[in-house]
């Protein structure tokens, strides 16, 4: 994909940090679109569809961690890679962005070079995203479950259930091959990607959150190592 087909959406308040990215990122050739508050960026993002959203954090009407868990629940929208922008390091700040359903972090203050390279980086794991080789299965059918990767779509027990992006696909991976344990660096490198560093935390509060959501049990803990969905 050539970068003029490319479209991103930055959404922050400050117009001076929207000025100085978009000029970086238009100079490189991509297609760029503005939002200002969280509102506005869901009412963007449906109408462009991008491929990338950078999403400022602290932000008036609508927060970016919000504006992130509604543009999560849009169906067009889950191959849409999200990024934060920020200035907040805190680990607490970076688990709520991830639990909300985003990708990485581009931290403040930002230098031109290293933002291109983080988008370009961003990017292939679009493209990685939305590859449709003919020996991947869209869909995993099992016993009492049956996971859809196209429509992002769960049935189990005959109920159906929309999970953010980072649940479906965790769930979808363990999934895919029942009975067999994914090791914690596995799951990592398979949903987040080896440039993003999130601790065991993070796949903790997305593993519980599924049993919960899902009152799932095939979920199990192999305590020191990761875990499996057994069959």
């Amino acid at each position: 994909m050539e970068n003029e087909d490319i479209k991103i959406l930055l959404v922050d308040d400050d117009p001076d940090i929207v000025e100085f990215v978009r000029y970086n990122l238009i100079r490189e050739g991509y297609q760029v679109s503005i939002a200002y508050n969280g509102n506005e960026a869901i009412k963007k993002a449906k109408k462009v569809i991008p491929h990338l959203i950078i999403l400022d954090v602290m932000m008036p009407e609508m927060d970016g961690i919000e504006a992130c868990q509604k543009i999560r629940a849009i169906p067009e929208l889950h191959h849409s890679v999200i990024a934060f922008l920020t200035a907040r390091n805190e680990d607490y700040s970076q688990v709520a962005g991830f639990e909300a359903g985003a990708d990485d972090y581009i931290h403040k203050p930002i230098k031109p070079k290293i933002l291109v390279s983080k988008v370009k980086s961003l990017l292939r794991r679009f493209n990685t995203m939305t590859e449709k080789p003919n020996d991947v299965k869209n869909t995993i059918s099992l016993q009492s479950i049956t996971i859809d990767k196209e429509k992002y779509t769960v049935i189990f027990n005959n109920n159906n259930y929309i999970l953010p992006k980072k649940e479906f696909e965790l769930l979808a991976l363990l999934a895919s091959k029942p009975n067999k344990v994914f090791r914690r660096e596995e799951i990592l490198t398979s949903i987040w990607g080896d440039d993003v560093i999130v601790g065991d935390r993070t796949i903790d509060v997305h593993i519980r959150k599924i049993r919960e959501k899902m009152e799932l049990e095939n979920i199990k803990t192999i305590k020191g190592v990761g875990y499996k969905y057994e069959e």
